[in-house]
């Protein structure tokens, strides 16, 4: 096929490869080892997301107040406190025999690219511009030592819950999370009901927040409902097709660039396609020509804050046992723009880094995580899995799965469908996990579990299985002597999967498509079953068919008053006064069980002012008329660029949007929300579909397009695709690329200077 076809000379690689790029910016890539595909992999990556690849660097190896000046220091010293370091060897190890090797490879393609920048200064990316930086090389292990990017959890419910059992006691805890199964917090042995300061959280989440690159303060919190996932998988005798089909969503924060990134690998020994993350190696989500892979994150607590006494005389000595023991003190230097390094001292306990010290009361505070074992790095155990030819082998390369904890479905072409949770769980003997702990010995681990301790499922009598994020432990698990975890998602978008799968009904790939783009609200059902009495805003929402589409008026009425209004109204209402600032993003499904197993005449009284308050919001927002109201003219969605508020005259070339969107965090089609604006700001970014075994029937969504480049076709060009819920082919044979292809990269090995 003749395509325009570019020929870049590449140091390191042994043979030719080849990059071709279909016409919705998917890029194909192949080589004769795989060595050398995982070099042009990383060529690649940086060829579309070179800025985004050295941002992701800068930020997890705390660097960034080299580019972006002094606001960005303390930023740096909170992601240094994250890093990996430890033995290396242990840590390739977990990802499988060739992860160093391939990594190595990645990087050094990335460093090629790099390099091919210097060498054409064209090519450098309009943000690298802006702020007048340069992108810096890359070695393998900066790809696994960078821990701050892996989701791990649960530092911040521990800090709420700590601090309202100090000033209300325990049992305030109810109006804070639902805890499933069934349990109740405890204070653990040797509690003090002394706050913890904000100090600590701030460190942490300057570490770990997504959109680090904006600005070096923290930003508006983010539902964690609203970052969930979905993923389900259909035996063949619940399919038209007479195969096993496989749907995978998995929500974020959004990002521009998007944070997923699709890539098709192929060499001897390896052809797999799909998602994963632009700056690591391999597919996290796809398929390979065996067997079709999805993750959602099953919340697993994998971390604990732990209080020391400190010495009165050296605060460089904590407590431990019946004696002191001396703090690990680290001096390094950041680099800051405009001005000399920056000289600081980090501080680590047995148990982790130091995020806090509070002179006053003569404590400290330091994380215990599973990112300090080896193997945590995210997603970086896919470079193993993905290889897998069946279910057993898939389920044997998850025993190396350290981070993010995750729910994996899985579909094979032999028509076997499987669920397995994954990710190290500490054992923890004499306490839940779910408050913070002294640091003196009492509160140790009693080592990790892996995946083979967790639960799992194959090939179910009802045909089908899948994820939410919902609390899908089951019946005779043993949770109380496990205490993997007792902090889940609201189960009302796993509640209307389970819902629409119900019966034997057989399902076409088209019907996947559909159920994944699903807007129907559970918990709005359930709400709306609830009013009574009479009014505009009762007799809209009664009248209502509980889906929260783009043109719908009741829709729009319902999330302003369930989200603006009815959710603070019942903390406002029920709760302690003072601890809804504690709680922060309150737990919908805790918020619903409230309302509805209260009094009639509370719950009246609380509808009737709510609804009123979001009525008289809906008109001063969409007018006084309710039959112009249309939820998608305030909930829409919009990719915003890190830099727009650098360049905020660039913002109509960096940004992409606004459109309307369906749907909430609470619907399939999650599309969660900000309260300033009803802006989207979390959820849906990526999506799969996949006939197992019929490849090229398959389908995907990325938004808003694959490249990070603002002047790339490929920069904005899927988001009206995605805006109206629609998809591309996610295509796998060489005759259907090949007949969709729009441009050729030949990547040869370099000769000489080159």
């Amino acid at each position: 096929m003749n395509i325009p076809t570019e020929t870049i000379a590449v140091p390191g690689l042994a043979d030719a490869a080849e990059i071709l790029i279909d016409r919705w910016g998917i890029p194909h890539i192949s080589a004769g080892s795989t060595t050398d595909v995982f070099l042009a992999q990383g060529f690649n990556a940086a060829r579309d997301r070179l800025w985004q690849l050295d941002v992701w660097r800068k930020r997890g190896l705390g660097l960034l107040a080299g580019d972006l000046g002094p606001a960005y220091v303390e930023r740096d010293r909170a992601a240094r406190l994250l890093l990996y370091r430890g033995d290396m060897a242990a840590e390739w190890a977990e990802y499988g025999p060739d992860a160093a090797a391939w990594t190595t490879a990645f990087a050094a393609g990335i460093n090629a690219y790099i390099a091919l920048v210097e060498r054409e200064p064209a090519r450098l990316p309009l943000e690298f511009r802006l702020l007048g930086t340069r992108p810096a090389p890359w070695a393998a292990e900066d790809v696994v030592r960078c821990r701050a990017h892996a989701r791990v959890r649960n530092l911040d419910g521990e800090i709420a819950r700590h601090n309202i059992a100090a000033r209300f006691g325990i049992a305030a805890d109810r109006f804070h999370k639902l805890l499933q199964p069934d349990w109740e917090a405890t204070l653990p042995a040797g509690w003090e009901a002394l706050p913890i300061p904000p100090a600590v959280l701030r460190c942490y989440l300057l570490a770990t927040e997504p959109n680090a690159i904006g600005t070096g303060e923290l930003t508006d919190p983010i539902a964690a409902d609203s970052a969930g996932s979905n993923n389900w998988a259909l035996a063949p005798s619940r399919t038209t097709t007479g195969r096993a089909i496989l749907a995978s969503d998995p929500h974020r924060v959004h990002a521009q660039p998007s944070l997923r990134y699709i890539a098709h690998l192929t060499a001897p020994g390896l052809d797999v396609i799909g998602a994963g993350e632009a700056a690591v190696p391999g597919v996290s989500l796809g398929h390979n020509d065996r067997i079709a892979f999805s993750l959602t994150i099953h919340p697993t607590d994998q971390e604990d804050l732990y209080i020391y006494e400190l010495h009165p005389e050296d605060p460089e000595l904590y407590r431990y046992g019946e004696g002191w023991e001396r703090m690990q003190r680290v001096v390094e230097a950041i680099p800051v723009k405009g001005e000399a390094a920056r000289e600081t001292v980090l501080f680590f306990t047995r148990h982790g880094p130091v995020l806090h010290v509070d002179a006053p009361t003569h404590r400290a505070y330091a994380l215990r995580s599973v990112r300090q074992q080896p193997g945590t790095a995210a997603y970086m155990a896919s470079l193993h899995a993905m290889r897998a030819r069946d279910w057993t082998e898939y389920a044997a390369a998850l025993e190396g799965w350290g981070a993010p904890s995750a729910n994996h479905v899985v579909a094979d072409v032999d028509g076997n469908i499987g669920w397995a949770a994954a990710g190290m769980v500490p054992i923890r003997p004499s306490w839940d996990g779910l408050l913070p702990v002294p640091g003196d010995g009492r509160h140790e681990w009693a080592g990790l579990r892996r995946s083979a301790a967790l639960p799992r499922a194959t090939n179910p009598d009802c045909g089908w299985l899948g994820t939410a994020n919902q609390m899908n432990l089951p019946p005779g698990y043993d949770y109380r002597a496990m205490k993997t975890g007792f902090e889940w998602s609201d189960g009302a978008r796993y509640d209307r999967l389970a819902e629409a799968l119900a019966g034997d009904r057989r399902w076409s790939v088209a019907e996947t498509l559909a159920l994944q783009t699903d807007v129907t609200c559970v918990p709005a059902r359930r709400l709306c079953a609830l009013l009574v009495g009479e009014g505009p805003a009762v007799a809209l929402l009664r009248g209502w068919d509980h889906r929260l589409a783009a043109e719908s008026g009741p829709a729009a009425l319902y999330e302003i008053w369930f989200g603006k209004h009815l959710v603070p109204g019942v903390m406002r209402h029920w709760a302690p006064e003072g601890l809804a600032a504690m709680v922060g993003v309150p737990d919908t499904q805790l918020i619903l069980g409230l309302v509805e197993a209260a009094a009639p005449e509370a719950r009246a009284a609380l509808f009737g002012e709510t609804l009123a308050a979001a009525w008289a919001e809906a008109v001063a927002r969409l007018g006084p008329d309710p039959a112009g109201w249309a939820w998608g003219r305030l909930h829409q969605g919009y990719f915003e660029h890190p830099l727009s508020r650098f360049a905020p005259e660039l913002a109509g070339r960096l940004d992409v949007g606004p459109a309307a969107k369906a749907g909430s965090g609470l619907t399939i089609n999650s599309n969660g929300w900000r309260a300033a604006d009803f802006r989207v700001v979390s959820g849906v970014s990526w999506r799969m579909v996949v006939d197992v075994g019929d490849w090229d029937a398959s389908f995907t969504i990325n938004s808003p397009g694959q490249s990070g480049d603002p002047d790339s076709p490929h920069y904005r060009d899927l988001f009206p695709l995605w805006a109206r819920d629609a998809y591309v082919p996610l295509l796998f044979s060489r005759a259907a690329i090949e007949a969709a292809a729009e441009a050729r990269i030949r990547l040869v090995p370099a000769t000489g200077g080159a």
